[in-house]
C-alpha cells in the first residue's frame, strides 16, 4: 500500500488480489449453507415384516393356525429431505451428488407444490393403511380364502367408458347378471368380456337396484394380457375371514404391500420358505397379486445391504432403475406378481435361486 501527496491511499495489485480471493472464499462458504430448491433422497430404515418393533409384531394373525418362521422379509424405505420436511443446503447437495446411495432431484418432484408437511404425512398414512388392507386380501386370496368385499364406485375419470353413466357411491352388485361379492369376482367376469363390447353393470344406488350399460375399454393385466375395463375407480371394503393386524409407525406410502403379503403367506403356511435367509424388497400390491412400481429403488437397495439383506425383490417395472445400480453383495430378483415373489423366496430358502429372473 502506498500514499500519494494528496492523501489518498492506493492498494497495490497483490493485496487487491488477496482481498478478492478472500471475499470469493467467504461468499462460496456462505453459499454452501444457503437453502436450495432441491430434495435429497437417501436410504431409509428397513423393517422385518416377520419380526417385531419394540416387542410388538408387525404382523399378527388370529383365527387361523400360524407357523414358526426363520429368516427375514425386510420392507425398505427412502429418507427424503427438502420441501416442507426440512431445508436442503448446497453442501448437502454436493455430498449427495458424489454418493452412490443418495439422489438429488428438484424439490417439486418429491414434494408437490403447496402440500404441507402434515398433508404429506397424512397422505402417506392413508396409502399405508390402504396397502395393508390390499396386501391382506391378496395374500389370503392366494392361499385359497374367499375374501368378501363391498365394491363402491369412487370415481370415473373423464373419457373413461363409464364416465357419465356411473355415479360416485354406486355399489357394484352384478356384471352381466353374475353376482359380484369379491374383487376377484369382478376381475374374473371382466376377463370373460371382449374389450370394446357392451356389458351390463348392476349397481345399488340410493337403496335401489339399477342396470347400467357400458361399452368397455381395454386394460393390460400384470401378465401382459388384454381384458375389458370399465374405467372406474373402486373403493373396496373387505370382510376378512380371519383377523390380520399390521402395526407399523412412522412409515407411509404403498410400497410395502408386497412384503406384507409375503409375510402373511409365510406365517400361514407350514413350510419355512426362507430357511434363515434375509430378503428385502419393495413393490405395491393389487388384490389380484400384481406387483407395481415404486420410487427410490436405488436408495432402498442400499438400505437393504446396510441392514443385512443379501437378496432383493424388485418390481419388474422398476428394472430400468436397477440395472447398473445394484450395490455390492446384493442379488436382485425381478417380480411381476405375488406368486412370482412367493416362488422366489421359496427358491432362495431352498438354495435353488440361481435361475431366478434378474433385471440384467
Amino acid at each position: 500500500m502506498a500514499s500519494r501527496d494528496d492523501g489518498t491511499v492506493t492498494i497495490t495489485r497483490p493485496r487487491l488480489l488477496s482481498g478478492s480471493l478472500l471475499a470469493t472464499a467467504v461468499l462460496a462458504a456462505a453459499t454452501l449453507v444457503l437453502p436450495t430448491g432441491f430434495a435429497v433422497r437417501g436410504p431409509g430404515p428397513t423393517e422385518d415384516t416377520l419380526g417385531a418393533v419394540n416387542d410388538v409384531p408387525l404382523v399378527t394373525i388370529k383365527g387361523a393356525t400360524t407357523y414358526p418362521t426363520t429368516g427375514q422379509l425386510r420392507l425398505t424405505t427412502v429418507s427424503a429431505g427438502g420441501g416442507p420436511v426440512s431445508d436442503v443446503f448446497a453442501l448437502d447437495v454436493l455430498q449427495a451428488w458424489v454418493s452412490p446411495s443418495r439422489a438429488v432431484t428438484p424439490s417439486e418432484a418429491v414434494f408437490p407444490v403447496g402440500v404441507t408437511r402434515e398433508q404429506q404425512q397424512q397422505q402417506g398414512e392413508q396409502q399405508m393403511t390402504s396397502s395393508q388392507q390390499t396386501a391382506t386380501a391378496a395374500a389370503l386370496t392366494a392361499l385359497g380364502y374367499t375374501v368378501p368385499a363391498t365394491l363402491t364406485i369412487a370415481g370415473s375419470p373423464a373419457g373413461s367408458p363409464a364416465h357419465g353413466i356411473v355415479k360416485d357411491g354406486d355399489v357394484i352388485r352384478t356384471l352381466d347378471g353374475k353376482t359380484i361379492t369379491t374383487y376377484t369376482d369382478l376381475l374374473t367376469e371382466l376377463s370373460a368380456i371382449t374389450p370394446g363390447s357392451k356389458t351390463v353393470l348392476g349397481v345399488e344406488r340410493g337403496g335401489a337396484r339399477q342396470d347400467l350399460t357400458i361399452t368397455t375399454g381395454t386394460a393390460t393385466t400384470s401378465s401382459g394380457a388384454k381384458r375389458a375395463a370399465l374405467g372406474v375407480l373402486v373403493s373396496t371394503k373387505y370382510d376378512f375371514p380371519i383377523d390380520v393386524s399390521i402395526r407399523i409407525e412412522d412409515i407411509g406410502g404403498p410400497s410395502a404391500g408386497m412384503m406384507f403379503a409375503l409375510a402373511i403367506i409365510d406365517k400361514l403356511t407350514p413350510a419355512d420358505e426362507l430357511h434363515g435367509q434375509v430378503v428385502a424388497g419393495t413393490g405395491t400390491i393389487d388384490v389380484d397379486g400384481a406387483v407395481g412400481p415404486i420410487g427410490g429403488i436405488e436408495q432402498k437397495m442400499h438400505g437393504a445391504v446396510r441392514d443385512g439383506a443379501t437378496w432383493f425383490l424388485a418390481p419388474a417395472s422398476n428394472c430400468d432403475e436397477v440395472v447398473g445400480n445394484v450395490p455390492a453383495g446384493l442379488r436382485v430378483v425381478k417380480v411381476s406378481t405375488l406368486d412370482e415373489a412367493r416362488t422366489a423366496i421359496t427358491a432362495i430358502g431352498a438354495g435353488t435361486a440361481k435361475d431366478l429372473p434378474t433385471c440384467s
